[in-house]
């Protein structure tokens, strides 16, 4: 029998993602700004920062996930590491956004440091979390279903960074940003460090690997490459997480140097995060009725087209903006809870295939092209600035370096959804797949456990 999940746990559980996403966030949609209008980076050193940090980090992820694979422990193999890396956690990201009164080379090496420790520490945290889903439940709509709710918790940080930071900052700050900053994200650390303790005590791991299971390093890679929805599944989140950040991470510039209206940065957040909450929220019906492939690569191919329809709108037009905003994040939010579900679909596929199971392992290899994905739209971001003549320090930008600003905005971060849609055409499991794997497995364990 297959095991629901109660309200409670789902909850709970879905707490530990908005715990992860104040600072994710705030990576995605400040961080670029932040290094170069108040720390005093120039935005290739911000660039070069994000491609070296992300990649290096990036590959930890697989280890990450044997490790925790490999975790014995009385709460169980990824639990703990919730409860054992939350004040860490807290700690990192509020001395990332703190800008230290020292010399420009001594700020250079404190934001290495402190850039390296924060994705350190997220990637220890979010790999065991990000696995949880995977043995919470054996049901592929339960999956749906619990990272709907991750995916809302997620997005509602979104919209709290994106909609109430900027604001908090001028607030706290004064006309100081850094202290506005570092105020800002002492708040929404502590917030995490809670949140991470309840998704701890709220949630249960149930599928269990086989007991007489025997595997190594050699086997859970040989297996994983092997296995074709992994390969792309790690290709579609490569594309899908370069496309966010490389729209993330320009749009604060957007408005600051091209529609001149920094303020209406959050009342675009803000309309375009509520539109999101409402895909994401329909993402579990939607995708039981046409498939998690299928609602993937509309998901992708409309959040392209409404992307790419900034570059034709008016920098003026304030209601297309934030209409094509809101369209566009409601076609994305349907996608929203899907990449996460299918990690758990891909880890059954080759428990399926191969009769062994390593779902750290899985979740973190897709979890390596995440944060490679990230890193790459962050260098992206940062060297397209560079290449237009973006000046970090200047108060108004050339027309050349607004140009630049908007076809990052709209064309290069579209071209990299419409990548993700592209790669999805390949995913073969459907739905009618998914439900026979997971009943076979279903049979194997009453089996070995019986």
């Amino acid at each position: 029998m297959i095991e629901k999940l109660s309200f409670t746990e789902k909850s709970g559980y879905a707490l530990g993602d908005m715990a992860a996403n104040f600072v994710f966030q705030a990576m995605l949609a400040l961080q670029l700004d932040f290094y170069t209008h108040t720390f005093g980076l120039t935005a290739a050193q911000a660039g070069t920062l994000f491609l070296v940090v992300g990649l290096g980090v990036a590959c930890l992820n697989p280890v990450m996930g044997m490790i925790a694979d490999r975790t014995t422990s009385k709460w169980g193999k990824f639990r703990p590491w919730l409860l054992w890396t939350a004040v860490p956690f807290g700690i990192i990201g509020v001395l990332t956004f703190t800008t230290p009164n020292i010399s420009p080379a001594g700020k250079i090496i404190y934001a290495w440091t402190t850039y390296i420790l924060l994705r350190l520490i997220y990637t220890i945290n979010n790999v065991p979390y990000a696995s949880l889903t995977a043995v919470m439940t054996s049901d592929p709509d339960e999956r749906t279903s619990i990272s709907s709710y991750r995916q809302i918790a997620a997005n509602s940080a979104g919209f709290i960074v994106a909609s109430l930071a900027i604001p908090m900052v001028k607030f706290f700050g004064r006309g100081d940003d850094a202290r506005g900053y570092q105020f800002t994200m002492g708040i929404l650390s502590g917030l995490s460090v809670i949140f991470f303790i309840v998704a701890f005590f709220a949630t249960k791991e149930r599928i269990q690997p086989n007991p007489q299971q025997k595997t190594s390093l050699r086997q859970d890679l040989s297996d994983l490459f092997q296995n074709r929805p992994w390969v792309v599944l790690f290709l579609a989140t490569l594309f899908y997480f370069a496309a966010i950040v490389i729209r993330g991470n320009v749009m604060l510039p957007y408005f600051r140097f091209v529609a001149r209206n920094v303020d209406l940065f959050s009342w675009f957040n803000g309309f375009g995060l509520v539109s999101l909450l409402v895909g994401v929220a329909l993402s579990t019906a939607v995708s039981i009725r046409v498939g998690k492939r299928q609602l993937f690569i509309g998901s992708m191919f409309l959040s392209g087209i409404f992307t790419m329809a900034l570059f034709v709108i008016p920098p003026g037009a304030t209601v297309a903006i934030i209409v094509t905003e809101v369209l566009r994040q409601f076609s994305y939010g349907l996608s929203g809870p899907i990449i996460w579900a299918m990690m758990g679909d891909v880890a059954d596929y080759g428990e399926w295939k191969t009769g062994r199971r390593a779902s750290g392992t899985v979740t973190a290899a897709v979890v390596f092209s995440l944060w490679a994905g990230l890193a790459l739209g962050g260098a992206i971001a940062g060297w397209l600035f560079s290449l237009y003549g973006f000046v970090s320090e200047a108060q108004v930008q050339t027309a050349h370096a607004q140009t630049g600003i908007l076809l990052t905005a709209s064309v290069y971060a579209g071209l990299a959804f419409f990548a993700v849609a592209a790669c999805l055409l390949f995913y073969p499991i459907s739905r009618e797949e998914n439900q026979k794997i997971a009943d076979a497995l279903s049979e194997r364990r009453k089996a070995f456990h019986s």
